[in-house]
């Protein structure tokens, strides 16, 4: 019987190895014997979990997708264990100046749209997808950093708000959380851009398991999640890295505008995924 529990994550900045560092080995002292593996891309990380390298993955959302569609090819399935409470009913915008002309969503129409990497859910496909819904075919200006992260460095984001402030895009996709830390660094100067679209509520991330996996190991994983404290001075460092207060159960209703969004993009040719 397995005994070992190995995660596996995307290492898209050097704090992720802190974060999973001081994660394993709180997991070990609570009696989970764990190790961690750290990949380039989604897309190796999804590999090792339907080749049973890792028995976790924290995915992003659209990691989860492309991990429940090649789990059913090979007639498995998948299961979100838990994630952040910080992932649950986020939104992305579409925001132009404040001084600009552009009234609506309709005015778009013909004009450049800054977003982040090709892959990103949050900065380009969700919101290139409230554009399609609304009768505009979106002509996006990516900004591709780190392609295959699935739009986990900001820079994306951060290089289409820098755009939209020098004005060689009419608009620009983001989180609206981010809409705000852009302002604060002084990417958004002056004026707050004006949102002229915005997406229904997502989720972000999940842990991602198959139904072959270590139940037992995987349950308890579950249970000693749910039981992390914020106010445990051990754990405060973990929770505040990771960009958290507490781990909720897993969902995957909050996954389902992206899969619209896919189907929809793709048949626009305005997304052409990485993976086979």
């Amino acid at each position: 019987m397995k005994s070992t529990l190995t995660l596996g994550a995307v290492a898209y900045e050097p704090r992720v190895v802190t974060i999973w560092e001081g994660l394993a080995r709180w997991l070990d002292h609570a009696g989970l014997p764990t190790r961690y593996v750290l990949y380039q891309t989604y897309d190796q990380l999804v590999a090792a979990l339907l080749a049973g390298q890792v028995d976790v993955a924290w995915n992003s959302p659209l990691a989860w997708l492309e991990t429940e569609r090649l789990a059913l090819a090979s007639g498995r399935k998948t299961r979100a264990i838990a994630m952040r409470d910080s992932d649950r009913d986020l939104r992305s915008v579409v925001v132009v100046r404040s001084d600009s002309p552009l009234e609506g969503v309709r005015d778009l129409a013909g004009k450049r749209i800054g977003v982040g990497a090709p892959d990103s859910p949050q900065a380009t496909l969700l919101p290139l997808f409230e554009l399609l819904a609304a009768g505009i075919t979106p002509q996006p200006v990516y900004f591709d950093v780190a392609t295959g992260r699935h739009g986990d460095l900001l820079d994306g984001e951060r290089g289409a708000a820098q755009a939209l402030a020098d004005g060689t895009v009419e608009a620009a996709c983001m989180m609206d959380s981010n809409l705000l830390l852009f302002a604060l660094e002084g990417v958004l100067p002056g004026s707050m851009p004006r949102v002229v679209a915005q997406t229904p509520p997502y989720d972000c991330r999940c842990l991602t398991a198959l139904d072959d996996g270590p139940t037992t190991l995987l349950d308890q994983l579950h249970d000693l999640l749910m039981e992390m404290d914020y106010n445990d001075p051990a754990l405060r460092g973990i929770f505040d890295l990771e960009g958290l207060r507490a781990w909720k159960p897993g969902r995957t209703t909050g996954f389902g505008h992206l899969r619209a969004a896919l189907e929809a993009l793709r048949t626009a040719g305005l997304y052409a995924p990485i993976s086979p």
